[in-house]
């Protein structure tokens, strides 16, 4: 890396402009080919933050992708995700041609549309760059194929149907990519299944922790810091695995020590409530009556 700087691009236009190629048929939304992205340009970034959404298919990828601690193969067809002013840090190897596609497309440019809403609800826009898409050949062919014909309806027949058109492919790309990932966790169960391990060991050490008073509840982010992954990233892992969100798991075991300490001991709710780290007793009532359709005197009277 020949420069430390960071890049704040605003809008399609101008990171166009700095990339050297040709400028956008379409103010918001573009389709480059990486082929005509000349490698120095590539070594000059660093810190990176876009304005709009960002969608990478690269092929011939130098080196393996790391998830966590641990490297995976599917060295070709690997696709990241950002999401608006997401910054991230992009490095290439001057020896190796990257090739592949690159999406890019404003907030503004599906605003009108459902799209708008539900693009919220595909996490892998918020996972970190090495909990990366890798795809098979065949899944490759498919998304190199719709990013051909977005580029092709953008630069070449720009009317009163290429938006439509244009964000109908875009919500195709994102259905088969949130296809694509399932299968991921799927084909990496082992992975999958090593991270889980590791997310119960953190959560009942954490639960055995007599602090929680002083520590407090603990938080998506804390296990997901702890095991090396984005928050989304480990929730859709353990959705896709268990069934659960992140945050049901870590109710689920808050649950069974409220349970144990109420069936066990003699302390009070409130003592009960402060030691599961709780600010208001009020609040550990309302869990718990939320999760047992009981408040937590029923539930000591009713075991008792």
């Amino acid at each position: 890396m020949k420069n430390n700087k960071t890049y704040f691009f605003k809008s399609v236009s101008e990171f166009h402009h700095f990339l050297n190629i040709k400028k956008s048929a379409h103010p918001l939304v573009s389709v480059v080919n990486l082929n005509d992205i000349a490698v120095n340009v590539c070594e000059e970034m660093n810190t990176i933050v876009y304005n709009f959404y960002t969608i990478y298919l690269k092929k011939n990828f130098d080196g393996k992708i790391k998830y966590g601690q641990q490297y995976y193969d599917y060295d070709d067809g690997i696709m990241t995700f950002f999401a608006p002013k997401q910054m991230f840090s992009m490095e290439a190897n001057s020896s190796v041609k990257v090739e592949g596609w690159m999406l890019v497309f404003h907030p503004d440019f599906i605003q009108s549309y459902s799209l708008a809403k539900r693009i919220k609800e595909y996490g892998f826009f918020s996972y970190a760059n090495n909990e990366a898409l890798h795809l098979s050949d065949k899944e490759e062919n498919i998304i190199a194929g719709l990013m051909q014909n977005l580029q092709q309806e953008i630069e070449t027949m720009i009317d009163n149907y290429t938006q439509d058109v244009v964000v109908s492919h875009i919500d195709l790309l994102l259905n088969y990519c949130n296809r694509f990932y399932n299968r991921q966790f799927i084909t990496r169960k082992k992975a999958s299944n090593d991270l889980f391990l590791k997310f119960e060991d953190l959560l009942n050490s954490y639960y055995q922790n007599d602090d929680l008073n002083v520590s407090g509840l603990p938080t998506v982010q804390y296990f997901a810091e702890k095991l090396f992954v984005s928050p989304h990233y480990l929730n859709d892992m353990l959705k896709n695995l268990t069934g659960q969100t992140t945050q049901q798991h870590i109710q689920n075991q808050l649950l069974e020590k409220a349970k144990e300490l109420l069936s066990t001991t003699k302390l009070s709710v409130s003592e009960i409530a402060y030691r599961l780290g709780f600010e208001y007793p009020q609040s550990f009532s309302k869990v718990f009556k939320n999760k047992t359709n009981q408040t937590p005197l029923e539930f000591r009277h009713a075991f008792n």
